[in-house]
């Protein structure tokens, strides 16, 4: 079965857009990027694009390449000012000079829709978020949209990033699965991966997870976003010669890359109602 995520996040903008319609409000997200990283400059205009099909209202900061940390700052506080801005983006990865870890604890937790601020990851680790990362959320939507159990099932997250690995883990372990994190320090990886009903590789090495990995059957989730020798795109996951081995797995493009956009939007909305909700909103 092919985890389809272009399709589930096109239904899920949908019920976003008549969600937002039918509740009055007009939420409103910012991205923040500094530089003209060619990659970070597309991410942003396809989170713009995303935002006015669904009726969220979105303006860009960018700042020039030597920006200092000070002057990304100035913009953050800005934005968390503003009561008319509900969510704040910040495009990573920023600039060398530039304290990313500042940058994201600055951001007001009530509008970091990104789900990355400490008060964010604290209660997602807690089992009680607010806002999670995007792409891992998504991933968790991936799974539901298709009915895929987790409850009870072992998960294996390779990779142990902030912004997937650590917070996809929180994730399925808060919806009952038994989580097992690995990465490059790991004995035996691809034992501990055979052991997996639910494996996630965001490992960022193209075509790294081959068959003798994956346990017959199992669910793949596929978060690498890679190229090849030849300039090809590809995902962590040597796709053609799993997806037989696998009892569904999500394709790259068109995997979970959708669903990171489709979640943003939904944090954004999310955000805005819970201002509203608090009295705070205008």
């Amino acid at each position: 079965m092919i985890l389809d995520g272009k399709a589930v996040s096109e239904k899920r903008l949908e019920i976003l857009k008549e969600r937002i319609e039918e509740s009055g409000l007009y939420p409103r997200l910012a991205t923040v990027i500094v530089g003209a990283d060619p990659a970070s400059q597309m991410y942003v205009r396809m989170k713009h694009r995303a935002c006015e099909r669904v009726g969220i209202g979105s303006i860009g900061i960018e700042l020039p390449e030597d920006a200092s940390t000070e002057r990304v700052l100035e913009a953050v506080n800005r934005l968390n000012n503003d009561p008319d801005i509900n969510g704040i983006l910040i495009q990573l990865p920023l600039p060398p000079q530039v304290d990313t870890t500042r940058v994201i604890e600055a951001v007001a937790p009530d509008k970091d829709v990104d789900g990355f601020h400490p008060c964010s990851l604290g209660r997602l680790l807690a089992g009680n978020p607010v806002f999670a990362p995007c792409t891992p959320q998504g991933i968790m939507t991936i799974l539901e949209e298709y009915k895929i159990p987790i409850r009870g099932k072992r998960a294996v997250v390779v990779g142990r990033s902030i912004d997937v690995g650590r917070p996809m883990a929180a994730l399925l372990l808060n919806a009952d699965a038994t989580v097992t994190i690995c990465h490059s320090k790991t004995e035996n990886l691809a034992e501990e991966m055979r052991r997996a009903d639910i494996l996630v590789s965001a490992v960022g090495k193209a075509r790294f997870v081959g068959p003798e990995m994956v346990k017959e059957g199992a669910t793949v989730i596929d978060v690498g976003i890679n190229y090849d020798e030849q300039g090809k795109l590809c995902g962590d996951v040597d796709f053609d010669a799993v997806k037989d081995r696998a009892g569904a797995i999500t394709p790259v493009p068109g995997g979970v890359g959708p669903m990171t956009i489709a979640t943003l939007m939904e944090n954004t909305f999310r955000a805005a109602k819970l201002r509203t909700c608090n009295g705070t909103a205008r």
